[in-house]
């Protein structure tokens, strides 16, 4: 021992553990087990990072000028009031750092992403964990946990891992519920694969104390480089500008980002592709007794009979090369989080579960 301490609640923090990606015995691995895009990334965004080679010597630009002007423009926003940061779970850091601490109180739901709680125990405030209704964000649950010391509610919607979404009443009704010194944080990762989804921008235009984020990590293919981006009100902004690093994304990134986000058309196909998938993937889970609720996102949750059907279900799909993810730290341990993949990918997972239920039915 050496006496230096961490901050309380350092030592309260789970490490994370991120998606397998390999399996001994198999050489043609399925990954989907991170909620990548299996097409990868846009054809123009992997050719503006090569671009940007000849320039790594350069350091970046500090304001991000360029690429909040593209994500503003093709999302009709205010590209002033656009931060971007190292993924989304930065900028979601940026705002625990600035808003919360020892003390305050943050709320996260039920089988809320992992990260949630994690950043309120960096900041050094209390994380509280609110019941979900079936599966999805319950509005009064999180309500009726608001007292004076709440400072952020985080959601994300669609939800991960569950899929699961509220619309826009229910997300005006809890914007509204909360007090005025109260954030809450829209969480849209998987914006793009809810039709007709705005992301929580609206939302934001309405309400000064709502804040948005999103990724390029999930439709955009590109979570190899970290690189995401929030919206919110002017003041908000420039408080998180104010503890932002001034360098905290290449040029490289921000490169192949403005690529992406300009690159509609890819975005489009990606979106297509999974639209098609989750019909596929949901119908035929159902169809072999397999719990299936309707998902806004690129992946399902199948919920099995219990969590040992679980267990022997995902031992099944690698025993065939196939690796998803198992969601019993977000209390959910009878389930498995699938991502979806290509039409190959989205077949070989269908036989194999297909295979497995037909063995564990009665003769």
């Amino acid at each position: 021992m050496t006496g230096i301490e961490p901050q309380p609640g350092i030592m309260e923090i789970a490490p994370y553990v991120s998606g397998e990606s390999r399996l001994a015995g198999h050489d043609d691995v399925l990954k989907l087990s991170s909620n990548e895009n299996p097409l990868g990334c846009s054809p123009a965004a992997r050719a503006a990072f090569a671009a940007a080679a000849p320039d790594l010597h350069r350091y970046p630009a500090t304001d991000h000028a360029a690429l909040r002007r593209a994500i503003g423009e093709v999302h009709g926003l205010d590209p002033d009031r656009i931060i971007c940061g190292v993924g989304s779970d930065e900028v979601l850091q940026f705002v625990a750092h600035a808003y919360a601490g020892p003390g305050d109180e943050i709320i996260t739901t039920e089988h809320g992403f992992s990260m949630y709680p994690i950043l309120a125990r960096m900041v050094g405030a209390i994380p509280v964990t609110v019941p979900e209704a079936v599966r999805r964000i319950d509005v009064d649950a999180i309500l009726g946990a608001v007292t004076e010391r709440t400072r952020i509610v985080f959601i994300a919607n669609p939800a991960n891992p569950t899929g699961t979404m509220l619309g826009a009443d229910d997300l005006s009704r809890l914007a509204e519920g909360l007090p005025p010194r109260a954030i809450l944080v829209h969480d849209g990762a998987y914006t793009e694969f809810a039709d007709g989804f705005d992301g929580g921008a609206s939302l934001v235009d309405r309400h000064p104390n709502a804040f948005m984020t999103r990724t390029f990590s999930k439709i955009h293919g590109l979570g190899g480089l970290r690189i995401g981006w929030g919206y919110g009100a002017r003041g908000v902004i420039d408080v998180l500008n104010r503890i932002r690093q001034p360098f905290n994304l290449s040029s490289a990134q921000m490169a192949a980002a403005e690529a992406a986000v300009r690159d509609t058309a890819f975005r489009d196909h990606c979106a297509d592709l999974n639209a098609r998938m989750r019909r596929r993937m949901r119908e035929s889970l159902i169809q072999m007794g397999i719990g299936c609720d309707e998902s806004f996102a690129n992946f399902v949750l199948a919920r099995f009979a219990d969590p040992d059907e679980a267990e022997a279900a995902d031992a099944a799909l690698r025993g065939d090369g196939i690796l998803v993810r198992r969601v019993g730290g977000y209390g959910l341990p009878a389930a498995l989080r699938i991502t979806l993949g290509d039409e190959i990918g989205t077949t070989r997972v269908i036989d194999s579960l297909g295979r497995f239920m037909a063995a564990r039915r009665p003769a």
